[in-house]
């Protein structure tokens, strides 16, 4: 086990509108203000579109599901971060029935908006690679 202490430098409210991408939106965004370490606390809104992947077995390297399709879902969720300039961000969906979601992929388009709640972190610890089962940290 590793941990890192921290504090937030800031909060930031990233709105997105109608048709754009979540994903590279978030990739964009994060280059353009050159964030390095950070935690999404949490979003809300809309898609048309929607793109995620999970894993699909438990063994090294899992195998993975890539469900997408077109349907209007509310954004209910967001978690995740992004780890050390790249954007890893988790996303659920629900419709009246059910609720899914995993990790966001390109093509997660917005349809009413998308409120993203970005956590930018202080310093510049290296968590680069804590998304990397291969690295034992």
């Amino acid at each position: 086990m590793i941990d890192v202490t921290t504090q937030f430098k800031e909060v930031v409210l990233i709105r997105l509108n109608y048709g754009d991408d979540i994903l590279a939106s978030l990739q964009q965004f994060v280059a353009d203000r050159q964030i390095h370490n950070a935690v999404f606390l949490n979003a809300f809104g809309s898609v048309t579109h929607y793109h995620f992947h999970v894993v699909a077995d438990g063994n090294l390297p899992p195998a993975e599901e890539y469900p997408r399709g077109e349907e209007a879902l509310d954004i209910v969720a967001m978690s995740g971060g992004v780890l050390g300039g790249r954007v890893h961000g988790h996303i659920t969906f629900t419709n009246d029935k059910v609720a899914m979601g995993g990790h966001l992929e390109p093509g997660c388009k917005v349809l009413t908006f998308a409120v993203i709640y970005l956590g930018v972190l202080e310093g510049d610890a290296d968590i680069s690679n804590w998304d990397d089962f291969n690295v034992k940290l």
